[in-house]
């Protein structure tokens, strides 16, 4: 990693606290899938840069958590819920503490020219006592995870756990 800049999080290094994935990490979350269908617990990984998920016997796969993909030929995802929860150490001059990042991930439904429906993605820090919100994004991860930086405390930062998106 070098000391590249990400302007996103106010001048802190998103490569600084949050380390790329490579082909030999991989981290995985466990949360849920809801549709008109249903809801089902779905495990979602991390690894290679892509985001990886099972739903109803269909591989998807993306390089953020609102684009994923299936493989092969099969479902679409849109009008679902997905949420998960990643545990996140947060550090400060102090001490290091675990943090949970809560993610819900809503798709709208498909427009007829794109793969996926409409993406809104909130995150909520959980740390310290206090709850760091980045509202309704339609970006990237990365983007919301920058607007809950924006908030930490000065002197507070995300740990190294490998999130999508970064570099």
């Amino acid at each position: 990693m070098t000391g590249s800049r990400d302007p996103c999080c106010d001048g802190r290094s998103a490569t600084a606290t949050v380390r790329a994935m490579t082909a030999e990490s991989t981290d995985s979350w466990a949360g849920w899938y809801r549709d008109r269908l249903g809801a089902e617990a779905i495990t979602l990984s991390a690894g290679g840069q892509q985001v990886r998920t099972h739903i109803r016997g269909v591989e998807y796969e993306g390089a953020d958590f609102a684009v994923l993909e299936a493989v092969e030929a099969g479902g679409l995802l849109a009008s679902c819920v997905m949420e998960w929860d990643i545990p996140l150490p947060v550090s400060s001059a102090d001490a290091v503490q675990q943090a949970t990042l809560s993610c819900l991930l809503t798709l709208g439904e498909r427009a007829a020219e794109g793969p996926v429906g409409r993406a809104e993605l909130s995150l909520t820090l959980h740390y310290g006592g206090a709850a760091y919100a980045s509202g309704i994004a339609g970006g990237g991860f990365e983007e919301a995870l920058g607007r809950i930086r924006r908030q930490l405390p000065d002197g507070t930062e995300l740990g190294d756990r490998p999130l999508v998106g970064a570099s």
